[in-house]
């Protein structure tokens, strides 16, 4: 099985940036789609976005899109979310998933993800 962590987050003022990365070990994440969730206090985890195992194609949430940027390093076993322009709205506890299933669509549901990290908190202040 493969093991996910995430790092990176933290405190950030409104308009500023953050990366959070996401090491994987156990196996390589070569044919896994990489996908990046949030789960604010008192809400649904929801997708942010996510990169397809066999040609990098990536899908973002409206919320993100334009302002984050997914995206992976096959040879270090590590997935990226360079965030720009950050709003208090993102705050929330951001969680790394792998998509096993090696399908060519890029999947937004978290059922469709199969092994999850642990989440790290990013916290956006106004």
């Amino acid at each position: 099985q493969v093991q996910l962590v995430e790092s990176g987050g933290g405190l950030v003022q409104a308009g500023g940036s953050l990366r959070l990365s996401c090491a994987a070990s156990g196996r390589t994440i070569s044919t896994y789609t990489m996908g990046w969730f949030r789960q604010a206090p008192a809400k649904e985890r929801e997708f942010v976005a996510a990169i397809n195992w066999n040609d990098n194609n990536a899908r973002y949430a409206d919320s993100v899109k334009g302002r984050f940027t997914i995206s992976r390093d096959n040879a270090k076993n590590t997935a990226y979310l360079q965030m720009n322009s950050v709003k208090s709205e993102d705050t929330a506890v951001y969680y790394c998933a792998a998509d096993h299933s090696m399908a060519l669509v890029v999947h937004t549901s978290t059922a469709d993800f199969a092994s999850w990290g642990q989440g790290t908190q990013v916290t956006v202040s106004s």
